[in-house]
């Protein structure tokens, strides 16, 4: 039986990762940036990479740009992979070759 990672396959979470799976390996985005391309609130998309963080799915970089405070988020190496392999497992169940 296909099964589908319960990480990734919540709908806000798979919205999450399939953005950052469009950055190059070791490129990241802002978080209002990827706020602003999902159009979700704050809340919502913090509590989503949160679960994504704890899987290890998703690094969190925090720095400061002069004295504001600005959170990168990039897909990690095992994130890009359980991505790769969701994929791979979604095209399976619906019958499509890779």
């Amino acid at each position: 039986m296909i099964e589908l990672d319960p990480v990734i396959h919540a709908q806000a979470r798979l919205r999450i990762v399939s953005a950052l799976a469009t950055l190059d390996l070791g490129e990241s985005i802002t978080f209002p940036r990827l706020l602003e391309l999902l159009d979700m609130t704050a809340g919502n998309l913090s509590t989503h990479l949160r679960k994504l963080e704890d899987a290890e799915y998703v690094e969190v970089t925090k720095a400061h740009q002069g004295r504001t405070p600005v959170t990168y988020l990039e897909l990690s190496k095992v994130g890009r992979r359980a991505f790769e392999d969701y994929t791979e497992a979604l095209r399976a169940l619906l019958g499509a070759t890779p």
